[in-house]
């Protein structure tokens, strides 16, 4: 029940200012009412002992709480009450994403802060914070490449498998067309209105037994467009040179080497774009410039019906008015 007054609105909401006249007239009618005492002096109320009141005393101001009840009533009326259902009538056409992340060694590097590769995770959950229609996977490569998770909804997921991902993981290396050709594998068969595979690394291909042209001629075969990032700073950058016995890494500066040219003729081969992330503000800027190209396709109708709801209140103020006319002239009728 309170759920429907919940969902009531008034077309004529100004004229609920109206409904201050009824503290005024009751104001009125209470001063008047007292106007009309009159006082006379008696010697004793002894005439009056064993007297009792009437049922017209006790209900004599009926008739006035009728009369303001019914103007509030007929106020509501005015105002017109509505309620108001609506529906959509959407239809969604989603894209499905598969992110290939090079998780080499060399992704340990810290011209992005932490390291390029605790960078490529934390912006690739952001993105797909960004796309909550889209079926996304993810892949994973080094000298060797895997699918970590198929193309899926549930984001949460995803998102709890990147925070396992590291570098040693599988072999070392960069097999660029092994993890292309996985990403591809994973989307190729997908019904969906676009297919995009986003490949992230900062290396040159050196493993695996597919090229990545060969890889991107697959791709485009199967009508995947391919987004490429190559990552990492002009020049130098402090990079891993070598493992201790327990693990950590003896930090030394290395030359970049990205193979450029190949990343930009994949994209340029499947219909995609390449991008360079030199820092952290430039790869998400990458991704923010992804997910703008990349829009999930929506149809969206509205339908909006309103309902009047003025004639219940309007009948129980003609109610009212009515009982307060009986009253007025049957059970409270003046005598001149």
């Amino acid at each position: 029940m309170f759920d429907f007054f919940n969902d009531i609105t008034f077309a004529n909401k100004e004229l609920l200012w109206l409904l201050l006249a009824i503290p005024v007239i009751t104001a009125w009618y209470i001063w008047k009412n007292k106007s009309y005492n009159a006082s006379f002096k008696i010697s004793t109320f002894s005439t009056f002992d064993g007297l009792e009141k009437s049922f017209k005393q006790y209900f004599r101001h009926s008739i006035i709480v009728l009369r303001m009840a019914a103007i509030f009533l007929l106020v509501i009326v005015l105002a017109r009450p509505q309620s108001r259902s609506s529906w959509k009538d959407v239809k969604t056409e989603g894209i499905d994403i598969v992110m290939a992340l090079d998780i080499s060694g060399s992704m340990l590097a810290k011209d992005l802060k932490p390291t390029r590769i605790d960078a490529a995770k934390e912006v690739a959950i952001d993105f797909i914070d960004s796309r909550p229609n889209d079926r996304i996977g993810l892949v994973i490569f080094s000298g060797e490449s895997f699918t970590q998770c198929p193309l899926t909804t549930d984001h949460a997921v995803i998102k709890n498998l990147f925070a396992g991902i590291h570098t040693g993981m599988i072999k070392d290396g960069t097999a660029i067309g092994n993890g292309l050709a996985t990403a591809v594998s994973r989307v190729k068969d997908s019904n969906a209105k676009s297919k995009v595979v986003i490949l992230l690394t900062d290396g040159v291909n050196n493993q695996g037994s597919i090229a990545p042209l060969t890889a991107a001629e697959i791709g485009k075969a199967f009508g995947v467009r391919v987004y490429t990032i190559g990552v990492g700073t002009m020049g130098k950058a402090l990079a891993p040179v070598a493992m201790y016995p327990d693990g950590s890494y003896q930090y030394g500066y290395v030359d970049v080497d990205l193979d450029e040219k190949t990343l930009s003729e994949i994209s340029s081969m499947t219909g995609g774009k390449y991008f360079r992330a030199t820092d952290n503000s430039k790869l998400k800027d990458i991704y923010k410039e992804i997910d703008r190209l990349e829009k999930t396709i929506f149809e969206e109708k509205n339908f909006t019906n309103k309902a009047e709801h003025f004639l219940p209140f309007a009948i129980s103020a003609a109610l009212l008015l009515l009982l307060e006319f009986l009253l007025k002239n049957i059970v409270f009728r003046s005598v001149p």
